[in-house]
């Protein structure tokens, strides 16, 4: 019997050290869980962010007659009834991928129009390069909500000649 005790308390002992070391390791994989999840979430806010930047420049570009608008608010981006048959810049207003809400800060040209979109996060982020090229500016960002994407035409980027659009200015959260 004394044998059949002896067992039960060496059992008992391994159990307890194979959980110690899951949990060791447990413990050692959620931090590059964790920096895997915001890599992504990084990687979709690029993305959206984009989506918005081309949406509201095909707005612009298309507008009808010789006056280029921007859109006024996010809704127009979904469906322009400006021409005779409604257009789609979009499908959706794209989740924020940081916040989980669709509430984006909105980068305004007074008297003018949204003429881009950023993230509400305050987070700072985890990407700091390879950035595409657009995107330079990313680089220094401090905080999510600094990675602006912003449509500007080669007009107000003074490339034509033609006078540059008044500088645009983050404003309120829209929702």
């Amino acid at each position: 019997m004394a044998t059949g005790k002896r067992c039960r308390g060496f059992t008992y002992i391994a159990l307890l050290i194979a959980v110690a070391v899951i949990g060791i390791g447990l413990a050692a994989v959620g931090p590059v869980s964790h920096t895997l999840q915001v890599r992504e979430k990084e990687s979709e806010l690029l993305f959206v962010g984009d989506e918005f930047r081309r949406a509201i420049a095909l707005y612009y570009e298309s507008s009808p007659g010789g006056l280029r608008q921007y859109p006024r608010k996010l809704e127009d981006l979904l469906r322009d009834e400006r021409h005779p048959n409604v257009r789609r810049y979009l499908r959706k207003i794209y989740f924020d991928p940081m916040t989980a809400r669709k509430e984006w800060g909105l980068v305004e040209a007074p008297g003018i129009g949204i003429t881009g979109v950023y993230s509400l996060s305050e987070a700072p982020p985890v990407k700091t390069a390879n950035f595409p090229a657009l995107y330079q500016s990313f680089r220094s960002a401090k905080k999510y909500s600094d990675w602006k994407f912003v449509y500007v035409p080669a007009q107000a980027a003074g490339q034509t000649g033609a006078p540059a659009a008044p500088p645009p200015r983050a404003t309120s959260p829209v929702r």
